[in-house]
């Protein structure tokens, strides 16, 4: 289809089939991750996704015989600007979407694909990620939990650590060490565990930003069936690598092609500058913090054009390999360096955590300030980035 054409028709599709309380930023509790626990506080929202999910537009670029929309590249950045036109949310976000399901399309069996794609599309089922431990962060390959071939099964023992959402997930992704005996990044595997069974445990982790998006899974005697092994056994490194390069593109908003960054629901800082500090004319009145002001939005728009353009120079439209680790640690500076600008210009008032003193948008910077911290660790730190970019993209001797 021609890209005027489908241009045309997604507006039209879009006008009649997105309800107009889905025309506006998401309260934090009212985003939807799908799964079989998933309330729907606004009917709309389902309506919603389940309109989507009839065109594959969940999943606009998988193909479309596994539920997906089947889009071009060309045509998945038309969705994006005709949604972001009327303000349309996400009907679902999650990990199913920006890391398992990439993944199993990478390295998954035709019968993997068949079973779990269909379902995230549809928001189904809900995926978390289980790849921490309490001994291995950063060093991921130093991972313990067990998993031992019991035949015609395997048996899973152990712990993970920060499996975001696990509490709301009935499907987790998890690497486990098959071969104890082997080198450390030899020896482990990329299995998936349905946590609706005896043996699974999950114990929300409370945070400093108030939140408990965080978990810890434990393991105990777990059964994970053979055909939910992903790739060669003992071979889950690699998996394990790509679906990080995933997260990481998922992470720096370089999948939608920077058409949205994770922060760009809030007011843009020269906003709040004026209205907190003042100014004449549009001019922000303290010139060094208006220079500061200006170099991170021209850091962000130049960061969102630069993944706009590796996208469209991407043959294949989806996630590069290496240079996510590019994308994550730049975007997550620019980031940071953004929330810290909004507790300068609104100072105290930018510290509110409850009370009648401080209006909704003050106590989500609070939050989003707080928060924003893990960013630099989640998808593996920054400094994990900038060895990848050291030895992977820049080719450093070690």
């Amino acid at each position: 289809m021609a890209a005027g054409n489908f241009r045309t028709e997604t507006r039209e599709w879009l006008e009649t089939n997105c309800p107009e309380s889905m025309r506006c930023s998401a309260p934090e509790d009212q985003i939807i991750g799908g799964g079989k626990r998933q309330q729907y506080a606004n009917p709309d929202a389902k309506r919603w996704l389940d309109n989507m999910a009839s065109r594959g537009w969940t999943a606009p670029m998988w193909p479309t015989q596994y539920g997906g929309g089947g889009l071009s590249k060309e045509e998945f950045l038309i969705l994006q600007d005709e949604m972001i036109r009327i303000n349309a949310r996400a009907p679902i976000s999650g990990m199913a979407f920006s890391m398992i399901g990439p993944t199993l399309l990478d390295y998954g069996t035709e019968a993997q694909k068949a079973e779990h794609l269909p379902k995230i599309v549809s928001g189904e089922i809900r995926w978390c990620q289980g790849y921490s431990e309490p001994g291995a962060g950063s060093d991921l390959a130093s991972l313990q939990t067990k998993c031992v071939d019991e035949g015609d099964h395997f048996v899973v023992n152990g712990q993970k650590i920060w499996t975001s959402g696990a509490n709301h997930a009935d499907w987790i992704f998890t690497l486990v060490r098959t071969d104890p005996q082997a080198p450390k990044h030899e020896g482990i595997s990329f299995v998936l565990i349905d946590m609706d069974q005896p043996g699974v445990t999950v114990k929300p982790i409370l945070l400093i930003s108030g939140n408990s998006p965080f978990c810890e899974t434990f393991f105990d005697d777990t059964r994970v069936e053979k055909h939910n092994l992903v790739g060669q056994l003992n071979r889950g490194w690699a998996v394990g690598k790509r679906l990080l390069q995933h997260e990481r593109s998922s992470i720096s908003g370089l999948n939608n092609g920077g058409a949205r960054g994770r922060y760009d629901d809030l007011r843009s800082l020269s906003e709040l500058a004026l209205d907190y500090i003042g100014g004449q004319d549009g001019k922000i009145a303290d010139q060094d913090l208006r220079s500061e002001i200006s170099e991170n939005m021209m850091n962000q728009r130049a960061f969102g054009l630069t993944q706009k353009r590796a996208m469209q120079e991407n043959d294949s439209g989806g996630t590069p390999t290496f240079a996510t680790s590019m994308f994550k640690y730049f975007g997550t500076e620019v980031s940071q360096k953004r929330l810290e600008l909004q507790l300068e210009i609104a100072g105290t008032q930018s510290l509110g955590w409850e009370g009648e003193s401080f209006n909704r948008e003050e106590k989500t910077m609070t939050r989003t300030w707080l928060r924003s911290k893990a960013g630099s660790i989640a998808g593996g730190t920054s400094e994990v980035q900038l060895n990848i970019i050291a030895k992977r993209v820049l080719g450093l001797p070690d």
